[in-house]
């Protein structure tokens, strides 16, 4: 897969924004849309798309909570602010917008921040990184959409600093690449030309 560079900017800034909430007690999330096409068989990531986390609101998201996260992935995801659900209403207006734009739906992307240090005790124990968890690998299937990305979030010597991995509906790894527009105007000088400049 080939992630744009300006959508991967765009949605680091967010998932910075959202690091800096993080408290003891809350793993604030940070959740995209991928839009994009498929050429050639390649996934080509053009934008992001953000919504509202419905997690707490949506009676299909506490139930799904209640009745299968929780005791399958365990007592962590109690807490309201663990895993994003995105609003329905909102994944109508992305797909819509994506529509107009002549864009898909590919998938998605989330922050995984380093909670092992920033979070409780009982996070020690069980680091986070770009690979999916459990939870992760479990809402991927359900979703059957072709791209999940997963970006890893620390903050560390003053800095912040990421990883990312990308992976299948099926959980299977996914190249992933960082792309840019070609530059197809500048001008490239031979190396005979250059020396002779020097």
């Amino acid at each position: 897969m080939l992630f744009s560079e300006s959508a991967l900017d765009r949605f680091l800034a967010a998932a910075v924004r959202e690091y800096a909430k993080i408290t003891e007690s809350d793993p604030v999330p940070c959740f995209a849309v991928l839009l994009g096409t498929a050429v050639d068989g390649d996934w080509l990531v053009h934008d992001v798309a953000f919504g509202r986390n419905a997690r707490t609101t949506d009676p299909s998201a506490r139930q799904e909570f209640a009745s299968t996260i929780v005791p399958r992935f365990g007592a962590a995801y109690e807490n309201p602010v663990r895993a994003w659900w995105l609003d329905s209403a909102d994944l109508l207006h992305i797909a819509r917008e994506a529509d107009r734009r002549d864009l898909d739906i590919l998938g998605s992307v989330h922050m995984h921040p380093d909670w092992h240090r920033l979070g409780p005790q009982q996070a020690r124990a069980h680091p986070l990184d770009e690979c999916p968890t459990e939870m992760d690998r479990h809402v991927f299937r359900g979703s059957g959409w072709p791209v999940n990305v997963v970006c890893y979030v620390e903050r560390r010597h003053a800095a912040h600093g990421y990883a990312l991995s990308a992976w299948d509906a099926e959980c299977r790894r996914l190249a992933l690449r960082v792309h840019r527009p070609a530059v197809t105007d500048a001008r490239v000088v031979p190396d005979d030309e250059e020396s002779e400049r020097r």
